[in-house]
């Protein structure tokens, strides 16, 4: 099984990480998978800014990471926003084996469960760029795999069988 990543877009809090760790969890462990969760990512880079340059640099720099470990032959399993298709396309590019998932989940729902008070903040003001409030998110136009959420049973088998798939090529 060579390399391939597997990008998971949504709203903040619509579950990208939850199903990202939980196909890492069901996949065999070689070659093995990593999971790029954008948080962390942020944190270990040091980028803080959301303006759109900001963001037009983060996300290129998580799509070249996802490159590199699939170049490597592991699974890269993106969980990050990435609210511009364009975002999510330079990973798309590289020629790797690619697989988008939707995780879609109401802006309601996401705001309802929300860990770190994003939805509450941006409606105070104080997060003024936040994707599905007070920012644009460009949900995929044909994403390989639509999740409704992160415990999607349905989405987390498919996800499997097309990596497997687009893996063995």
């Amino acid at each position: 099984m060579s390399g391939a990543i597997v990008w998971f877009t949504g709203l903040p809090a619509s579950g990208k990480t939850t199903l990202a760790h939980r196909v890492r969890a069901a996949l065999p462990p070689v070659p093995g998978a990593l999971v790029l969760d954008s948080d962390e990512l942020r944190a270990a880079l040091g980028e803080r800014g959301f303006a759109d340059d900001d963001r037009d640099r983060f996300y290129a720099i998580v799509a070249r990471l996802a490159v590199m470990v699939a170049h490597q032959g592991l699974i890269a399993l993106v969980a990050a926003t990435a609210p511009r298709r364009a975002h999510r396309d330079a990973a798309r590019a590289s020629g790797a084996p690619f697989v988008e998932v939707w995780v879609r989940t109401s802006a309601e729902e996401c705001a309802r469960r929300d860990p770190k008070g994003l939805y509450a903040a941006a409606r105070r003001g104080d997060v003024p760029a936040l994707p599905g409030v007070g920012a644009a998110y460009e949900p995929p136009a044909s994403p390989d795999v639509i999740a409704d959420g992160g415990e999607d049973e349905r989405a987390l088998a498919a996800i499997l069988e097309l990596v497997a798939r687009r893996a063995d090529h």
